[in-house]
Parts: C-alpha cells; structure tokens; sequence
C-alpha cells in the first residue's frame, strides 16, 4: 500500500480576512474558520491517521489540534520546515503595501518554484524551498505507508505540490485537502487538489478568502 498524504491549509484567520500579510507571523482561527477546520476534521475522521505533522505556527497547530481530536492515537509533531514563507518587514502589514512594489503575479509563483530573490529581513524563495523539499523528505523517508496528515500553510504546501507535478496550482482554501500518494520507490502522484468538504447544514460558507498564509 502506498503512502497517502492528505495536505491540509490552516483555517481562515483574522489576518486572511484583513488581508495582511501573514508568514511568520500569526493570527487567531476566526469562528468561521474554525467551523470549515471542523468539517475538515469530520471528513478525514474517515480514515485512521498513523501520524500528523504540523507547522509550527499557532494557526496551523490549532487547526491540527481539532482534525486530531478524532485521532487520539496519532502521533504529531511540529516541524518548522513546514512554516509559511518569510515575508520578512512585509510581516502583518496589508498585503497592498508589498503588491505595490512587487508584481503578485511574479512574487507568488517564484516563492513556489524557489525563484523569488526574496524581502527584506525575510528568506529567498531558494531557502524556502530547500527547507520544504527536506521536511517533506524527511516524512516520506519514515512513513513508507499508511496516512498522514500534513498541516501547513498556502505557499509551503503548493510548493510542495509543485514537486509532486510541475503544472501550475491556484490559491489553495483555507482547511482545504489536497492528497498525495507516494508509492514504495518513491514515485509521487498527485491525487486531489484544494478539496473542500461539505459544511454541515447552518453554516454559513466564506467568503473572500485571502491567497495567502
């Protein structure tokens, strides 16, 4: 049996709805954003989770910390390498600020492909690939079967996407599951992207949700 990796974007924060710039920085799950993580959650209770990885920041660890709940036995662990892009002075300012000076359309697809040179007081789009390819290696390397989650960000996981296939993958939604499978010589397949499981009845769905963080 192959390893199943299923991809998950933190919840919607406070920062995504002001649109600001959110990398390492960090800012509350909003009460919607936690109720599309649990939805989240109750789809891939489905399945037993044989351990979760997690981005260190508090979005991500709280979104891991509800699809866990219906996994008591799994095991997680927090991995920096998993960490949004660094975005450096850029950091909790509107995201107009560096649109105005940096095309979006070049900043975002060069992060992903480790192109990007970079902000100031941030990291080069080359060391934020480099720390996403070995985290992610790391996983493959102890895990050659079963399922695991992964917790992370928008930037981090489309990157790692990109490694999967090379064609181009849009904005990922936030709580959203995309799945990898990786079979016992290493061979990568890509297998769903940016899934979004159903809300339950009375929930409202989101709006506007930032690209970004």
């Amino acid at each position: 049996m192959p390893l199943t990796l299923s991809l998950v974007r933190h919840g919607q924060t406070e920062f995504n709805v002001a649109g600001r710039l959110q990398g390492w920085c960090d800012s509350p799950l909003t009460r919607s954003g936690l109720a599309v993580v649990r939805a989240t959650a109750a789809h891939l209770a489905a399945r037993p989770v044989a351990a979760a990885y997690v981005s260190t920041s508090g979005r991500a660890q709280a979104t891991a910390h509800v699809i866990l709940g219906r996994h008591p036995g799994a095991h997680s662990y927090a991995d920096p390498g998993l960490r949004e892009f660094g975005f450096g002075v850029y950091e909790a300012r509107p995201e107009g600020e560096l649109y105005a000076r940096h095309d979006p359309n070049e900043i975002y697809p060069g992060v992903v492909a480790g192109t990007f040179a970079g902000l100031p007081g941030g990291e080069s789009g080359r060391e934020f690939h480099e720390r996403v390819r070995l985290s992610f290696a790391r996983i493959e390397h102890r895990h050659p079967d079963g399922h695991v989650v992964v917790v992370s960000h928008g930037l981090t996981l489309r990157a790692y996407l990109g490694m999967v296939d090379p064609r181009p993958v849009a904005p990922l939604p936030n709580a959203s599951i995309s799945t990898v499978e990786v079979d016992g010589v290493g061979r990568r397949r890509l297998v769903s992207v940016g899934y979004q499981p159903p809300l339950r009845e009375g929930v409202l769905p989101l709006a506007g949700l930032a690209p970004i963080g």
